[in-house]
């Protein structure tokens, strides 16, 4: 018997190569290859005279798009709004969702939090490769979950898992994790790249045949990506990401895929002991304890999809002893700050050479978009001059290299969200503001063309 030869895989893209490599020209990831043993084939079936195949005929199942019909409910309701949300509004039959995120984030909460509302008019499977029986019913105990149309499966097993789906028909199933399940025709352990692959091709097919959703679990590298191959991602339905720290109560499930709907919605999550809860109004949550007559802070609103969030911007600016002082930025673009930075200095004489400046969006958000630019701005010069910026302002808009302000979008829906909390004025670039019916808020509203007056309103408005 002629003995195996030894390859060796990417784990990132799963491209094998001979000998060991540090980079790997597919994907051009740094020391992701790693020793494997080669997959074991299984040979094809074959009947009649000799070894011809022949291919099936499905013209009997080509169906013309207008016989389609949609009428009949295709979403389950979660319990969750939050969830919903993000999902598009529930989770379609049929679909297959991979749910992704850090140990200890509330991946598996999450999933058996919901299997108490599914639960009351549908039938769900709970399979698990990581825990026991009984250490599943003692986080339902805590979790207050005690449905009696939820089953538990803790097998690794994929093939044995989808013949279980495919006799008992559940309504929901739920796979926690992807990582854990085995295919005995491979053989890699759990966890590899080929056995993730066709595992979740696996449990893709069955979905789609008995039209029956699938929550899959997935583990994270130590870079935040989902581990496993790319095309994991691409064969699943929706992916979710679930971000947060894990030493704090804010979680955020966001959309990196979604099929059935927009990848811009978020959801907010409190985690607390009986478990997640959902966070409904996430703008007072995040304002909440902020520091009243106390310089270097200004409130934005951000869109997060069709949702807008007001942020609390803190900066701080301290000499420094370095030769080149600190430019630290966290949940803000590092290059955009050093951006900020310069234009600050260039177009409104403040200097920031000599000093550390220190950016930080409260509540553990990312200010992705550029309307955040004007209260970053605002901010930092309100941590120059150690002028406090008034507790019922807020600020947005994009600031250009010439120190310009540029119009954004969504601005009534960010005034609305405001006005609701009791902020009453509004500092936003005067573009903006001619496309707006002043006479709708009673909001008070600033518009300016550059920094320099929007400066100046602060000015009047602490005197």
């Amino acid at each position: 018997m002629a003995k195996a030869k030894t390859v060796y895989e990417c784990t990132a893209c799963g491209q094998q190569y001979p000998k060991w490599n540090g980079r790997c020209t597919s994907c051009g990831a740094w020391n992701t290859i790693e020793e494997a043993l080669p997959e074991i084939k299984v040979p094809v079936r074959t009947s009649g005279a000799g070894n011809a195949h022949r291919a099936a005929d499905y013209s009997a199942q080509i169906r013309e798009l207008a016989e389609i019909g949609t009428n009949e409910d295709i979403r389950y309701d979660t319990g969750m709004a939050e969830l919903n949300r993000v999902l598009g509004g529930g989770l379609v039959k049929g679909s297959v969702v991979l749910l992704g995120g850090e140990p200890g984030i509330g991946k598996s909460t999450m999933l058996l939090q919901i299997c108490q509302h599914l639960g009351e008019n549908h039938s769900l499977l709970y399979v698990s490769g990581e825990e026991s029986a009984r250490q599943i019913k003692l986080r339902a105990q805590r979790l207050h979950v005690d449905t009696e149309n939820l089953y538990i499966l803790t097998v690794s097993d994929a093939e044995a898992v989808c013949d279980t789906i495919m006799q008992s028909e559940p309504d929901i199933v739920i796979i926690d994790s992807i990582q854990t399940m085995h295919l005995s025709g491979i053989a890699s352990g759990s966890g590899s790249v080929p056995q993730v692959r066709e595992c979740t091709n696996l449990f893709m097919q069955t979905a789609k045949a008995k039209e029956i959703p699938i929550f899959l679990v997935g583990h994270v590298t130590k870079e935040g990506a989902i581990a496993g191959p790319k095309v994991m991602e691409h064969i699943v339905d929706a992916v979710l990401i679930f971000e947060g720290d894990r030493y704090q109560s804010v979680r955020v499930l966001r959309a990196v895929k979604n099929r059935f709907g927009s990848t811009n919605e978020i959801g907010v999550f409190e985690m607390n002991d009986t478990g997640l809860s959902e966070v409904a109004n996430p703008s007072a949550m995040l304002l909440e304890g902020r520091p009243v007559g106390v310089s270097g802070t200004c409130v934005c609103c951000m869109m997060e999809g069709s949702r807008p969030i007001l942020a609390e911007i803190q900066a701080l600016c301290a000499k420094s002893t370095l030769s080149s002082p600190r430019r630290t930025a966290t949940g803000f673009d590092y290059n955009r700050v050093c951006i900020l930075l310069a234009v600050l200095e260039k177009r409104m004489g403040l200097f920031f050479g000599a000093l550390d400046v220190y950016l930080n969006i409260v509540g553990g958000f990312k200010l992705d978009e550029p309307a955040g630019d004007l209260a970053v701005a605002l901010a930092l010069y309100s941590a120059m001059m150690d002028k406090p910026i008034g507790e019922t302002v807020f600020a947005f808009g994009e600031v250009g290299l010439g120190g310009e302000l540029r119009a954004v979008s969504n601005a009534a829906q960010r005034i609305q969200e405001a006005e609701r909390l009791g902020f009453t004025l509004c500092i936003l670039p005067k573009h903006t503001l001619r496309s707006l019916q002043k006479d709708r808020y009673r909001i008070r509203l600033a518009g300016v063309s550059n920094l320099r007056e929007a400066f100046r309103i602060l000015e009047e408005q602490a005197n």
